[in-house]
């Protein structure tokens, strides 16, 4: 199974948020980009076997969003 964690950058607090719909209670947030993927890494197998999934091959992909803005 395939699960697509978005990541998003809340600018006004300076912490990264993981999010993802499929995986019911995973929301975490870190200072640190790299920080976050590995403690999302532990968190996603973890809830999923809390909300019996069951044992099974697993894929992550995470997605990135930051924006800016910028006066010229």
């Amino acid at each position: 199974m395939e699960y697509i964690i978005n990541f998003t950058r809340d600018k006004d607090a300076n912490v990264w948020i993981a999010t993802i719909e499929d995986i019911p209670g995973l929301v975490l947030e870190s200072g640190s980009f790299d920080a976050l993927l590995e403690r999302t890494r532990f968190a996603v197998p973890e809830l999923l076997e809390l909300n019996a999934s069951g044992a099974q091959p697993l894929s992550l992909m995470f997605v990135s969003k930051r924006q800016e803005r910028m006066v010229l």
